[in-house]
């Protein structure tokens, strides 16, 4: 027997289950309505903030692509800029009450000097162009580059000069702020370390050490530095004069940046649960303006009474019946997570991929220990666990379907090429992988190679997320037009599952057009779950008999 004819019999029996006499369910008639098991949240991940001179709370999401405006009291959140000009990583209020933001997935730097006023465009080609803020004595702007580059610039605001380099491989100067001395105060994402930058000479001189990973850092003009650390979820004060450092608040891991308002009400943000929080330092008390569940719910599976969601800042359990969310992994708490947005399962692993760090990582269901990663990948876009060991894995960018084996990984063969954006995939009853591919088709692709690859379905609006049916047909869901699809390829037919859905999440430039891919499954009943990423919800469609 070879080895892959092998590895479909093992698949093909691991999907089968043992035999039983218990009937599937019969096709539904009809659908109920989407009903939110997980309940909607804003933003899609939760970056920078700030609080402009007309007292508004602004938020930035990256994922998300726009900047929010919060409700200081009632936590109500609004779009304030929407995509894709709103990516915002970091915020900033200028001297003149200018607002200007880092589009950190784009690589540019916008602002606009009032709400009327039109955008910008300061800077570009910066990768990764992460923090900024002005200096209010003479209006001067500064931004760093994090993760995708690690430089410190200084942009010119009226847009006519190059930014000018200050200092290059600091170590990740994250969510900084410039002092009333013109000095810039800011964290050493990978060093542990919060220091101030002389912005004429780069000259640079460590305030405070120790930290796990400090996000972000900000002047409360009482001899007093206030540090997130994101790995930790300790909000702590650093006396400027000692270095002393004091936990002031124990919050949740995966803490991005925080805001003082001019009262002295200190605001944190979490990407991991899209939440905002109000702390008062004289009181230590602490309040949630918003928050959710979910950050950015994208690829789903199922397996009993368990929904395994690849949610971009973190990698969630939910259960199918009550809607309860259990972290399994959350940013920066677990450092080998990275940015999933699909999850495939088999009887002992978890595949958990990201087109964005181009990796597939493999998790034991029972230790929750990393076994492998593959890396390099070419904008992988999911990946299923095989029983025999082996990952099967789709990468976008080279249109094709491959295996790894082997150890480490290292035996690498294309079981499919030439697809137009592969986007999900599942092992069909019948032993045989279907792939959803962005151009439009649902294809069928024997792992036995007993027959060429096939389109079973076509004319499809941005297929994503793909699940099989008890009764042998296939929902899918159509992101361009909104809608979740039944398809039955025996015989051609389709019917509309349920429509006008809030998912179909916009890229922005550069960005794959799968941007964050709907997530399918279906349970033993015949229930169908859905992630929504336009806001961040679960929903459930129960079938009617």
């Amino acid at each position: 027997m070879n080895r892959i004819f092998g590895g479909a019999l093992l698949a093909s029996a691991f999907l089968l289950g043992a035999c039983t006499t218990t009937a599937p369910p019969t096709r539904p008639s009809a659908w109920t309505a989407p009903e939110a098991i997980v309940a909607p949240s804003s933003f899609s991940g939760v970056h920078g903030l700030a609080v402009d001179r007309q007292g508004r709370l602004l938020a930035g999401s990256v994922v998300g692509n726009s900047l929010w405006e919060v409700d200081r009291q009632t936590g109500a959140a609004r779009v304030l800029i929407k995509s894709v000009e709103g990516q915002a990583d970091d915020i900033a209020i200028g001297p003149k009450g200018e607002l200007a933001w880092t589009n950190y997935l784009m690589g540019m730097l916008r602002m606009r000097e009032s709400d009327s006023a039109p955008m910008r465009v300061l800077a570009k080609d910066l990768p990764g162009l992460n923090s900024l803020d002005f200096d209010r004595r003479n209006g001067k702007l500064y931004a760093s580059q994090v993760f995708l580059g690690d430089a410190l610039w200084e942009i010119d605001v009226a847009g006519q000069k190059p930014p000018r380099l200050i200092k290059k491989d600091m170590g990740g100067f994250n969510g900084f702020e410039v002092g009333p001395d013109g000095m810039l105060y800011g964290p050493l994402w990978f060093k542990g370390q919060v220091v101030k930058i002389d912005p004429a000479n780069g000259a640079m001189t460590v305030i405070a050490d120790g930290f796990k990973i400090p996000a972000a850092a900000n002047l409360d003009g009482k001899g007093n530095l206030w540090v997130v650390d994101t790995r930790s979820g300790e909000l702590i004060r650093v006396d400027l004069a000692t270095g002393r450092k004091t936990v002031a608040k124990q919050l949740k891991p995966s803490l991005d940046n925080l805001a003082i308002a001019p009262e002295g009400t200190i605001y944190v943000s979490n990407m991991a649960d899209n939440s905002v929080e109000a702390f008062n330092p004289a009181t230590g008390d602490l309040r949630l303006l918003t928050g959710g569940k979910l950050a950015v719910p994208a690829g789903l599976k199922i397996d009993g009474d368990d929904l395994w969601v690849a949610d971009i800042f973190g990698f969630r359990q939910v259960d199918a019946t009550s809607g309860a969310v259990r972290d399994i992994f959350r940013m920066q708490r677990d450092p080998d997570l990275d940015y999933p947005s699909a999850v495939g399962l088999s009887p002992t692993h978890f595949a958990l991929t990201s087109w964005f760090t181009g990796t597939v990582q493999l998790v034991d269901r029972k230790t929750l220990k990393t076994t492998g990663v593959l890396h390099g990948l070419k904008a992988p876009v999911d990946a299923i666990p095989m029983p025999d060991g082996s990952v099967i894995y789709a990468e976008l960018a080279t249109g094709s379907v491959s295996r790894a084996s082997g150890p480490k990984f290292e035996t690498k063969e294309v079981i499919a090429s030439g697809l137009a954006g592969p986007v999900q995939m599942i092992m069909g009853r019948d032993g045989a992988l279907y792939v959803t591919e962005a151009a439009g088709k649902l294809t069928r692709i024997p792992l036995d190679a007993s027959a060429p690859l096939r389109a079973v379905a076509e004319g499809l609006a941005m297929p994503e997320g793909v699940a099989q049916t008890p009764w042998g047909t296939f929902i899918v869901a159509e992101s361009a037009a909104r809608r979740l699809v039944e398809i039955d390829i025996a015989n051609g037919t389709r019917r509309t599952v349920a429509e006008n859905l809030p998912i179909g999440l916009e890229g922005g430039p550069g960005m794959p057009p799968p941007y964050m891919p709907t997530g399918v499954a279906v349970g033993k009943d015949g229930t169908i779950y859905m992630t929504a990423d336009r806001n961040n919800a679960l929903y459930r469609i129960r079938p009617q008999r």
